[in-house]
């Protein structure tokens, strides 16, 4: 039985006018299947692999190399949570904001709580240094957070 609907296969050729050639489609492909399905297994990893006409470890190799891909054996949670650690950030308690969250929450960057209710990650950087320090929850960046705001925000999800 295939893991990727006929929905999403068409969501991953759909792509393929886009690009110089199917290669180039592996990582909105795994965009897609991540987005949808909320994780990427094994078993998807070999059908995008059969969708773009390329070996799986090369769609491993590619998935490996970005730390946003969730695997079965570590899933995302519900929420997913992104601390930036920007230079910006960090000079106005980036670090002291996602220390306090990891231990109230009691969970590590990369791993969901135990409830499975958010996913803590870190960012090189969101791109609003201007609100520093910021975080991403699901799609929507925060700035000027402090400890007290983020808690709030995350208690709300």
């Amino acid at each position: 039985m295939s893991v990727l609907s006929e929905e999403l296969r068409d969501k991953i050729r759909a792509e393929f006018p886009k690009y110089p050639n199917k290669r180039a489609v592996t990582l909105p492909a795994l965009h897609i299947v991540h987005d949808a399905l909320r994780e990427v297994s094994n078993e998807s990893i070999v059908e995008i692999a059969d969708l773009l006409e390329l070996q799986p470890a090369e769609v491993h190799d590619t998935m490996s190399f970005y730390n946003f891909f969730k695997t079965p054996e570590n899933p995302q949670g519900r929420n997913r949570v992104w601390f930036c650690r920007s230079i910006s950030c960090m000079l106005r308690g980036g670090e002291e904001l996602l220390e306090n969250i990891c231990e109230k929450y009691q969970v590590t960057p990369g791993h969901r709580t135990a409830d499975g209710a958010i996913t803590v990650e870190f960012a090189e950087c969101l791109g609003a240094c201007e609100g520093a320090p910021c975080m991403l929850v699901n799609d929507v960046c925060h700035m000027d957070m402090t400890p007290e705001s983020a808690a709030e925000l995350i208690d709300g999800l």
